[in-house]
């Protein structure tokens, strides 16, 4: 890697991090992105880097945080995200790309739509949802990780729909992740996909993270609770568009 590539891809994470302390996600979904989009380095090499840095951001973010946080809502998602990424990664094993890219259309699609009517009506339900609901929108997230590498929809959606105040959802968020990023660490640790070069990057990213993550703690935004939900649910409108693009083209290369 170039060091002007490692620039960018440092400077993209620290304002990943920026986001995700004020929302509870995107620093994945966000270098993820920007990775791809602008040829920063290989896929497999940005998701194990993910992890390690999600876990210093969460490392700055949540110190003093936990007891905002929902135990039992967290708790039920996590239960639902881990087997089912297992889950996911198989079932794409036996779809065609064909089937493979219908299958990413339509989620593309309920994803959009979902943030669309969350958008248009921002206010959280009248009372909580019950633990059953949190833990099937951890299956749905972790069913996302394992076929196209987006866990975050189904969770963001569940909890920015809830009448918790935003420090509430964000701490629970970036929980949960902290918890898949743990995971994906020891399966690359035990599949020896923890390299030097992945190290090294994490090395110049890390100080970064939590530079912005503690930025992001001191010196937020000066949004409201309303301004915050749309802001989350527009960004899982993009989601949604950037699931059916990628979609699209996958139908038209398999043709």
């Amino acid at each position: 890697m170039t060091g002007e590539k490692l620039a960018v891809l440092v400077a993209v994470m620290g304002a990943a991090s920026y986001f995700q302390t004020i929302t509870g996600f995107g620093l994945g979904m966000i270098v993820m992105g920007a990775s791809s989009g602008f040829g920063l380095a290989p896929v497999a090499t940005v998701a194990t880097l993910l992890s390690l840095v999600t876990l210093a951001n969460s490392a700055a973010a949540l110190p003093g945080k936990l007891h905002h946080i929902d135990w039992r809502a967290v708790g039920a998602a996590t239960v639902g995200v881990l087997p089912s990424v297992v889950v996911g990664v198989l079932l794409l094993e036996y779809l065609n790309r064909s089937a493979s890219g219908l299958l990413q259309l339509l989620l593309g699609a309920v994803v959009m739509y979902g943030g669309l009517s969350a958008a248009l009506r921002p206010a959280p339900l009248p009372q909580r949802s019950g633990d059953r609901s949190f833990f099937v929108s951890g299956v749905c997230g972790g069913l996302l990780s394992g076929m196209f590498g987006v866990s975050g929809p189904p969770l963001i959606f569940q909890f920015y729909r809830q009448p918790l105040t935003v420090t509430q959802i964000r701490c629970a968020l970036i929980l949960i992740f902290t918890v898949t990023s743990a995971t994906r660490v020891v399966c690359s640790a035990y599949e020896g996909q923890l390299g030097a070069e992945t190290w090294t990057l994490a090395a110049c990213g890390a100080p970064v993270v939590v530079l912005m993550t503690v930025a992001a703690r001191h010196f937020p935004p000066p949004l409201s609770a309303i301004a915050t939900r749309r802001l989350a649910f527009g960004v899982l409108m993009g989601i949604g568009v950037y699931l059916m693009s990628a979609a699209v083209l996958h139908l038209v290369h398999a043709r």
